[in-house]
C-alpha cells in the first residue's frame, strides 16, 4: 500500500515529478483511481454534468457535493481527496463559506476543497484558510461563470486578461492557497504563471507547463459519445466495451444461454419432488401438473 498524499507531499511537488490529478464520484470510481496511483481525487462539480445529466455544473449544491465526496471517501484512497465547492456555496458571505467548506471537510470527509476565481475571492479564501481548511485555488475558464463568459471560451489571450491572470494567480498563492488549477488558457501563460508562484499549478487545457494535469474520469476511459474538448485525450473506450457487454448479456437472456449451469443453485431433487406432491394434494392437481402448469 501506497502512503497517503498530503497537502506537504503536494506542495513538494512544486519541482518535480509531476502531479496528476483525476475526478471521481462514487467509491468504485475512487478505488479504481486510487489503484492506477494518481496523486489526488478531485470530487468535482462537473458530477453534475458527467453522473447526473445536467448540461452544465450549476445545478451541484452543497449536500450533493458531500453526497459524493463522502462516497469517495468510503474507498480509502490514499489519493488526496479535493472537493468542490459549488456555485453559490461561497458567493454570499464569507460566514456562509466557511460554514459549507466546513461541511464538506466533516460530512463529506474531504482534505482540501476547491473554488474558482481570483482577487475578488481574496476574502472567502483567506476566511477559509483561517478556519484551518486547506484550498485549491481554480482559475482561467472557470464553469460556474459560464454565463458570464458567454459560454465555455478559452481565457487569457489578450494582454488585459492575461495580467489579470497571472496577478490573480500571485495573490491567491501569497493568501496561502497549496495548489491552484488553470483551465482553459494558452500554453505559455500557464507557462509564466507557473514560474511566478510557489506552489504547483494543475493543468487542464492548459499545455504541458504546469506542475501537473487534471481530467475527468468519464473523458479519459471514454464513457461517452459526447463531443470532447480540444484539450482531452481519451486512454480507452469503455462505453464501446460496456455497450457490446450489455448487448452479450441480452443476447444470451432470449437465447437462454444465461444462466448457465455454472452459475445456477441446486437443491436436493427428494425436497422438490415433496413439495410438488404437498402442493399436489392441495390444489388436487398430479405432482407432475404443479410443476408443469404453476
Amino acid at each position: 500500500m501506497r502512503e497517503k498524499v498530503t497537502i506537504t507531499a503536494v506542495k513538494a511537488r512544486k519541482q518535480g515529478p509531476k502531479l496528476t490529478m483525476v475526478t471521481a464520484y462514487d467509491a468504485p470510481m475512487a478505488h479504481i483511481v486510487d489503484l492506477a496511483g494518481i496523486d489526488m481525487i478531485l470530487v468535482g462539480d462537473s458530477l453534475a454534468t458527467a453522473v447526473l445529466g445536467y448540461e452544465d455544473t450549476l445545478p451541484a449544491t452543497v449536500d450533493i457535493m458531500i453526497h459524493h465526496s463522502a462516497a469517495v471517501s468510503r474507498a480509502k484512497p490514499a489519493s488526496l481527496i479535493v472537493t468542490d465547492m459549488p456555485w453559490l456555496s461561497y458567493h454570499t458571505s464569507t460566514e456562509e463559506a466557511v460554514r459549507n467548506a466546513g461541511r464538506l471537510i466533516r460530512e463529506g470527509h474531504a482534505g482540501a476543497v476547491k473554488l474558482e476565481g481570483g482577487r475578488k475571492r481574496l476574502p472567502v479564501v483567506k476566511a477559509i484558510l483561517d478556519a484551518e481548511i486547506p484550498v485549491v485555488g481554480h482559475l482561467g475558464l472557470t464553469p460556474q461563470s459560464v454565463h458570464a463568459m458567454g459560454g465555455y471560451r478559452v481565457q487569457g489571450k489578450d494582454s488585459q486578461m492575461a495580467r489579470a491572470l497571472l496577478d490573480d494567480a500571485v495573490a491567491l498563492a501569497e493568501a496561502g492557497i497549496f495548489a491552484l488549477v488553470l483551465e482553459g488558457i494558452p500554453d505559455t501563460l500557464a507557462e509564466l504563471i507557473t514560474s511566478e508562484i510557489a506552489i504547483p499549478t494543475i493543468g487542464i487545457g492548459a499545455g504541458t507547463r504546469c506542475d501537473g494535469q487534471v481530467l475527468v474520469f468519464h473523458d479519459v476511459l471514454g464513457m461517452s459519445d459526447q463531443r470532447l474538448a480540444k484539450f482531452v485525450r481519451q486512454y480507452a473506450h469503455l462505453m464501446d466495451v460496456a455497450t457490446a457487454a450489455l448487448q452479450q448479456y441480452s443476447a444470451d437472456v432470449q437465447a437462454g444461454t444465461f444462466p448457465a449451469e455454472s452459475e445456477t443453485y441446486h437443491m436436493n431433487n427428494a425436497i422438490i419432488e415433496e413439495l410438488r406432491a404437498e402442493r399436489a394434494i392441495e390444489t388436487g392437481k398430479t405432482s407432475h401438473q404443479i410443476g408443469v402448469d404453476e
